[in-house]
């Protein structure tokens, strides 16, 4: 039996996220969740937050913060890199009573016409990690059926996106240059390393994951281009935080 066969959809859980959990009152229904300290810090700057929990992994406490923007009421968390721990904790925020969730983070480029600080909506992603085989049948990619009213709310606010392909892996550290050429010839323009296992886990609770990305490194070419990896321009982190809580608002 191959190891992608582990689908079990009628399989009674022995562990459920709800019995880690206390808890919390007037969970908000709609998550801003990100990936790097630094967007955590800006937000929590730019927006007056309460923390209203936390949740645990690896023995290290991830708060949950409920904030107002423009008269909405959202709950913000950032969460962990990797399929495998998101995955986790996207279920306990699912327990404690989200219903919808916008994720966004950095990707690397499989193709340098892609422009550093790009924005980009995945349509579908490339199952190469090993969360989103517990959650959906065996298939190449995980379509994402939010990605199209995304889009829509990124037209009415007039922000420039592209949509493209994604390849979803484990690991960072094998990304060979014959693995990129086949991501790129299935159709993958970025790589990442949440999207597919996001999209499997809310697709099977029934909930809404919509993801965004924008452009960080590039993976095309003779050498890796870090680009703006890990030193983003203050203005374009800026920006990019206020597209994702206008979009979240409008979600």
């Amino acid at each position: 039996m191959s190891i992608i066969n582990t689908f079990d959809p009628a399989g009674e859980e022995i562990i459920r996220a709800a019995d880690n959990l206390r808890p919390i009152e007037n969970f908000p229904k709609t998550m801003v969740v990100v990936f790097s300290v630094k967007f955590r810090d800006l937000l929590l700057k730019t927006c007056p937050a309460e923390e209203i929990g936390f949740l645990v992994a690896g023995g290290q406490a991830y708060p949950i913060h409920r904030f107002t923007f423009k008269g909405v009421e959202m709950g913000f968390f950032s969460s962990p890199i990797g399929g495998a721990a998101s995955a986790a904790l996207l279920e306990e925020l699912i327990a404690l009573g989200a219903e919808k969730f916008l994720y966004f983070g950095s990707c690397g480029a499989l193709d340098c016409g892609i422009t550093q600080g790009k924005l980009l909506v995945p349509t579908a992603a490339y199952r190469d990690e090993g969360v989103s085989y517990h959650y959906a049948p065996p298939a190449d990619f995980m379509e994402i059926p939010t990605a199209s009213r995304l889009m829509e709310i990124f037209s009415e606010l007039h922000i420039p996106h592209q949509p493209t392909r994604t390849w979803t892996t484990d690991s960072f550290y094998r990304e060979t240059k014959t693995n990129v050429q086949k991501r790129r010839e299935a159709g993958c323009g970025v790589v990442e390393m949440e999207c597919a296992s996001l999209m499997a886990v809310g697709q099977f609770r029934g909930v809404e994951v919509y993801q965004f990305l924008y452009a960080a490194d590039c993976l095309d070419g003779e050498a890796w281009d870090k680009r703006i990896l890990g030193n983003m321009p203050q203005g374009l982190r800026d920006r990019i935080l206020l597209v994702a809580l206008e979009a979240a608002g409008r979600l």
